[in-house]
């Protein structure tokens, strides 16, 4: 697999992934995790795919809390490589930030962004995704993958496909970015075949990336350019930084100026954003009760569902369809796939009653 000149594989790494607790927390998020029992965690596995495209030219974006584990996890990078966030921001800063630092060190540079904690297990097929993405951004375009989807989701964003982009073949302009829709809804998008999945991967020249943030967001766009130019006041401006997604800041707006190109991709993607999820990716093994962990550890009898031991502890399971046993040192968490979104409740809960040691 040969390397793109120039381009430049940005890693977000942030976020809790507090639907995934007690497994994942704000200590140990879930990208730091082996979530499919392969031995790499969704972290090192994102490396990976990108390392080769980027001839190793990979930056990382995370928190403070989490730049050790991330150096200790990507033993190939440099501390350089890695980037720490003094607060979390969401996305806008983060990559906003890698893009200042980029458009400074290399004029030709075209950076992607992919989050930490994705699954993608064609790899070959998304490195041809990403090759025609970078093709397409070098003409000044905003890129995104929009990948095909499998369900009427009501959990991800859409991507409308518009019309063919006139000299890129198998990419086309973004008619508009759609929120999370109602399952209904999602059915009509699948049923006119031009809607695909948003699953936030972006490919842009830095200073495009940089200039559209300026046409909605001028003294953000200034303030990560001070930051890049000088390095040493990150702690004292990031704070005024706004809090928001890189999707609301600038590719709806873009996509409504006409700027924001799609390419359609059919590699398979997973955001595992919660148990039930994590479930359906692992349960392809064909067995009743997924284990992600020691399978010696837990029995089960005529149930379904997935069972996380992580104590030490034997986890029996009897008579259960479809449930979810995640169990912990400090924590356990029991309840069913059906209501998987609703772990979030528990880490609030948590932390309103001042055991932030748990979340």
């Amino acid at each position: 697999m040969s390397a793109i000149d120039h381009f430049w594989a940005v890693i977000p790494a942030g976020g809790a992934g507090t639907r995934l607790w007690p497994l994942s927390r704000s200590s140990a998020p879930k990208f730091l995790h082996d979530l499919r029992g392969e031995g790499r965690t969704l972290l090192q596995e994102t490396y990976d795919r990108l390392a080769p495209l980027a001839d190793e030219r990979v930056v990382v974006i995370t928190g403070e809390a989490h730049r050790d584990a991330v150096l200790a996890q990507l033993s190939e990078v440099g501390p350089d490589a890695v980037i720490a966030e003094p607060s979390a921001r969401d996305s806008m800063a983060a990559i906003g930030l890698a893009a200042a630092l980029l458009e400074r060190s290399d004029p030709e540079a075209v950076m992607g962004s992919f989050a930490a904690d994705h699954v993608i297990t064609d790899p070959d097929l998304f490195a041809e995704a990403v090759r025609r993405a970078v093709e397409v951004a070098r003409d000044d375009w905003l890129v995104t993958l929009g990948i095909e989807p499998t369900f009427p989701s009501a959990a991800f964003g859409y991507v409308h496909v518009g019309d063919p982009l006139p000299g890129h073949a198998g990419a086309a302009v973004v008619a508009e970015f759609v929120e999370k829709p109602s399952v209904a809804t999602a059915e009509g998008y699948l049923a006119t075949g031009r809607y695909r999945w948003n699953a936030g991967m972006f490919v842009v020249r830095p200073t495009v990336l940089l200039d559209l943030l300026g046409s909605w967001h001028p003294e953000f766009a200034a303030t990560l350019r001070s930051i890049a130019a000088e390095p040493d006041r990150l702690a004292e401006l990031w704070p005024a930084l706004p809090k928001i997604a890189l999707d609301h800041a600038v590719a709806e707006p873009a996509a409504d100026a006409g700027r924001v190109a799609v390419v359609p991709s059919s590699f398979h993607w997973e955001d595992i954003g919660d148990f039930d999820a994590l479930t359906t990716l692992l349960e392809a093994a064909g067995v009743p009760v997924a284990v992600l962990g020691d399978a010696g550890s837990v029995l089960s009898e005529d149930s379904t569902g997935l069972v996380v031991p992580g104590s030490g502890r034997v986890v029996a399971v009897v008579g259960l369809d479809d449930v979810v046993v995640v169990d912990t040192p400090d924590a356990l968490l029991v309840t069913t796939r059906a209501r998987a979104q609703e772990v979030k409740q528990v880490v609030a809960a948590l932390k309103e009653s001042g055991r932030s040691d748990l979340t």
